[in-house]
């Protein structure tokens, strides 16, 4: 076991692009990942897909792949070729059809170790009300929320919207239940502002999730590893913004400030911490992930938001952030990556 758990990965196939609306999120992602694996150790197999869910080989550089001319010069290919072509699998691809179970279903089916969850974690953790469900059987606490589906909301708003303020005290935020980067989230502050956030999040997501707004601190903490996960320290984003939204993660460099390590207290911390480790368990994650915390202001109670199965990468991204504070570089932290599914493959084959 432990030589074949030594063996080197001669070829990783990193897969970027996708066809959810993250598309442009994993290019900058996968330009990170592709510049800091171990070329000396791996041989880099690079596999877009494109929005229409074409998959084309792209032999060339990092920045081609970042500003999405890669799709031009890339040569299409079938899904069993490029299965061919690579030892491992590293899935960069964010939200559905990449980051939700459905690539790691396909992975698992031609028999390729592969980079991060499985597919019932990934889609778990991808789905944040099934998400949220695990947390609170395992005495994570999470913001209080209410579950609605776009068909509901179409045929009959007004019962939606009497329900949330049954339900909430203004402000709430509104999101699609599967999706990340922030996309289609909003904060409403009263009736007309809830109706327009419930449309958006619509648009996105058949199911959409209703939030109870709380005046928070917004906290990371990132988990690489299998059955034995470790927890990064934590840091605090404090965004310009009324909330931590798809500008201030990606493209605004004055939108959002990053702290690391966070300001708060070591309890709170170490609560943190064990959080994010329960729920990782809890989850059957593997590989690496990032838990997004809030504490309220005014308490200093934490709530588990939601956990990322395939965190950014970017240079704006929290998770090789956290590790660079532990004194571990991006390079090591994609190696042992690799190790890990490449672990808990043979584990899961008992080979």
């Amino acid at each position: 076991m432990e030589k074949k758990l030594n063996k080197k990965i001669d070829r990783v196939g990193i897969f970027f692009g996708g066809k959810s609306s993250e598309h442009e999120i994993s290019l900058l992602s996968a330009e990170a990942v592709i510049n800091a694996i171990d070329k000396e150790k791996h041989q880099v197999v690079l596999i877009g897909i494109t929005r229409e869910g074409q998959w084309k080989f792209f032999d060339g550089n990092s920045g081609d792949v970042a500003d999405g001319s890669w799709e031009e010069k890339g040569k299409p290919i079938s899904v069993n070729e490029a299965c061919e072509m690579i030892d491992f699998a590293f899935p960069v691809l964010h939200g559905p059809f990449g980051e939700d179970g459905r690539i790691q279903g396909l992975f698992e089916t031609m028999n390729i170790p592969y980079a991060g969850s499985g597919v019932m974690s990934s889609a778990l953790c991808m789905d944040k009300a099934f998400a949220k469900e695990i947390f609170l059987q395992n005495g994570i606490p999470t913001v209080d929320s209410l579950l609605v589906t776009k068909r509901l909301i179409d045929e009959d708003m007004e019962l939606v919207v009497r329900r949330c303020q049954d339900r909430f005290s203004y402000p709430v935020f509104v999101k699609p239940a599967n999706l990340g980067s922030s996309l289609g989230i909003s904060k409403a502050g009263d009736k007309f502002q809830l109706k327009a956030a419930l449309r958006l999040a619509a648009q996105y997501d058949r199911r959409v999730l209703v939030e109870q707004g709380i005046n928070a601190r917004e906290i990371e903490c990132a988990i690489i590893g299998n059955d034995q996960p470790v927890t990064s320290g934590v840091g605090e984003i404090s965004a310009a913004h009324d909330f931590y939204d798809y500008e201030a993660k990606y493209t605004d460099e004055s939108g959002t400030e990053i702290h690391i390590p966070a300001d708060i207290e070591e309890s709170l911390v170490e609560r943190i911490r064990a959080y994010a480790e329960r729920a990782y368990r809890a989850l059957d994650c593997a590989g690496f992930a990032r838990a997004d915390f809030l504490i309220d202001k005014d308490s200093d109670e934490i709530f588990l938001s939601e956990f990322n199965t395939i965190p950014g990468c970017t240079k704006y991204s929290m998770f090789p952030m956290l590790w660079k504070q532990q004194g571990i570089d991006f390079t090591e932290i994609i190696e042992r990556i690799v190790r890990f599914g490449y672990e808990r493959h043979h584990v899961e084959n008992n080979w």
